[in-house]
């Protein structure tokens, strides 16, 4: 079954989670700016949340069902399923956390600081788990339909804002995985990804104060 099931678009969402993670590191680590004023106004915290909710979103809803339905009268598998749920809610939680932060002229940087890094050691070592424990599950259990299915789901989240989120994906990403990833798209949708979306992403200063997206 490993044959029908490829993983480039998961592996592509984490690398460019982490990407994002680790901006965010050095955003509420450095001393020359509030990174209150960069994550309230900059468009890089809202793209990121968007790619996130896209990802573990379709997880909730197409993916785990699906391997909840395979995994049926296997009790560690579906106990492995009830933590990956339990920690997409705790990230979810540290996300809203941080969202309050910034909505509180009361909270500090230093509250911020500690928020973002729950945030980057709960995301990033979900990330790690999910690739070490359910990548390989999926490879084993999940049919090609079950797996096209939450690509589908996840597709439909992404192209809610597909000018931004498609690009954002590609970031980063290396030749053979960004050629992948785009063979994926429509005729429509590739071109207007080429000629468009991945120039004006490539313009934005995300990570920037009062930028939009």
């Amino acid at each position: 079954m490993s044959g029908a099931i490829d993983l480039t678009v998961t592996y592509a969402m984490h690398d460019a989670l982490r990407r994002d993670l680790a901006q965010l590191d050095r955003l509420t680590t450095a001393a020359d700016h509030d990174p209150r004023q960069v994550l309230a106004t900059a468009a890089g915290w809202r793209l990121f949340k968007k790619a996130l909710h896209a990802h573990h979103t379709a997880e909730d809803d197409a993916l785990w069902p699906s391997l909840r339905r395979n995994l049926a009268g296997r009790p560690r598998d579906l106990a492995l399923l009830e933590v990956m749920e339990a920690e997409h809610a705790a990230i979810g939680t540290v996300i809203r956390a941080i969202d309050g932060a910034l909505a509180d002229p009361g909270a500090g940087s230093l509250r911020l600081g500690q928020l973002a890094d729950a945030l980057t050691r709960g995301l990033a070592g979900h990330l790690e788990h999910e690739e070490e424990a359910v990548l390989p599950l999926i490879q084993r259990v999940l049919t090609a339909d079950q797996w096209g299915h939450f690509g589908r789901i996840q597709d439909q989240h992404v192209d809610q804002d597909a000018p931004l989120l498609l690009p954002w994906l590609l970031d980063g990403a290396d030749e053979r995985t960004a050629e992948r990833l785009l063979a994926r798209l429509p005729a429509s949708a590739y071109a207007a990804c080429t000629a468009r979306w991945i120039p004006a992403y490539a313009a934005l200063d995300r990570w920037r104060p009062g930028t939009t997206a």
